[in-house]
């Protein structure tokens, strides 16, 4: 858990989400409304995919050296 929470990549995509909150509270609801969510769930994913392949790798890397 502590992976996710203080990477840099998860970290902004958590700082994106507040911004996107406050596109949806001041801004009109159109078309581009559901572009700014769609870009910051497209976003977290990505974070979370990385965290993810980043500690898939350091798996591999330590079974290697693990006789």
């Amino acid at each position: 858990m502590r992976k996710f929470i203080f990477n840099a990549s998860v970290l902004g995509a958590i700082f994106g989400g507040f911004s996107a909150l406050r596109a949806t509270a001041r801004g009109p609801r159109d078309w581009r409304l559901i572009l700014v969510w769609l870009g910051w769930g497209i976003s977290v994913a990505l974070a979370v995919a990385d965290v993810v392949a980043e500690s898939k790798e350091e798996e591999l890397e330590n079974e290697q050296y693990d006789f």
